[in-house]
């Protein structure tokens, strides 16, 4: 059976502007890895009712997982909790779980459950709580979505909880060599190689260092024998390289 597969949805006008660096994306990716979940597609949309209900229901249908991430928080622009109840087709209120945690921890830092932060206890009809052991304020899953804050602890937090309900595959192992010859000399050997091992993921990636131009070769594959005989027909063709 191949390996499950998994989209992301970043969700926020401030990742688009460039104000906002993402690094969810980079982690997410690591922890499905280790899980033999491939992260098949990345998409980034703006604070935008239309355009968040369109990418939710198109990536939960080609993917077996969906991840979001950004838009949950107690602000006018948190509006991820709303449309994803619109992608469902259910409506929303308050969680009366949700509220009790967002109450407890507002009360032990002397602080006031407040309209605003109320509005983080808003989840959709049917779904499920994702903990959130940094700041209370939960996520959830409603069919194969689970969403996610964009604050990088309170995600990573969130992620830890969701992976072990998941179904995974074969890790997925990796193995690299780096040749210091330009790409457009190892692209034909490396073309032929990549035929022979059509079941593996064999990537190039060009670099300059110190005005020397290289390529690290990187070998992707659930099977570690294949990818051990492809890396050493690689080193092969490339007897200079470094692993």
């Amino acid at each position: 059976m191949p390996n499950p597969t998994a989209a992301m949805l970043v969700i926020g006008d401030e990742i688009l502007s460039g104000r906002t660096r993402d690094s969810n994306m980079h982690f997410l990716a690591g922890e499905l890895t280790k899980r033999g979940i491939r992260l098949a597609e990345v998409r980034v949309v703006p604070d935008d009712s239309e355009a968040i209900v369109a990418a939710v229901r198109a990536l939960s249908k080609a993917y077996d997982s969906v991840f979001t991430s950004g838009g949950i928080g107690p602000t006018h622009d948190d509006i991820t909790a709303d449309c994803i109840a619109a992608a469902f087709g259910v409506t929303i209120g308050v969680h009366p779980e949700a509220r009790d945690r967002l109450a407890a921890f507002a009360e032990a830092r002397g602080n006031e459950l407040n309209e605003a932060r109320l509005r983080m206890a808003r989840i959709p009809d049917g779904a499920t709580l994702i903990d959130n052991p940094i700041s209370a304020a939960p996520g959830f899953t409603i069919g194969n979505v689970h969403v996610m804050a964009g604050v990088p602890t309170v995600f990573e937090a969130m992620v830890a909880g969701v992976l072990p309900t998941l179904v995974g595959g074969a890790p997925l192992l990796s193995q690299s060599l780096t040749i210091h010859r330009p790409e457009g000399e190892v692209a034909g050997p490396l073309g032929k190689l990549a035929t022979e091992y059509s079941d593996l993921s064999i990537g190039s990636y060009p670099f300059s260092r110190e005005g020397i131009f290289g390529t690290n070769i990187v070998i992707r594959g659930t099977e570690p024998g294949r990818v051990d005989a492809a890396m050493s027909d690689l080193a092969e063709l490339f007897p200079e390289a470094v692993r």
